[in-house]
């Protein structure tokens, strides 16, 4: 999963350095990600994971960081799941 969102940082973030340099808790805002760039990157995540954000995910704090993504995506899942 963390290779996959990588990836779609790579191609939606239009971050100043590679996700692979980027540590996972690492700030993505920081690191150049636009609220543009953050909404590009989470219609990506949709398609690619299946899944929808709900509007409670719908905040900086969800995109701050690999990690972060990745947590919404569990969370997400777990709720396909269940």
């Amino acid at each position: 999963m963390l290779d996959t969102i990588r990836r779609l940082v790579d191609e939606q973030g239009r971050l100043s350095k590679a996700a692979t340099a980027i540590g996972d808790d690492a700030d993505l805002y920081a690191a150049g990600l636009t609220s543009f760039a953050a909404v590009q990157l989470m219609l990506s995540l949709e398609e690619t994971f299946d899944v929808e954000f709900p509007d409670h995910m719908l905040n900086r704090r969800s995109f701050s960081s690999i990690s972060a993504i990745a947590g919404c995506l569990h969370e997400l899942k777990g709720e396909e799941a269940a």
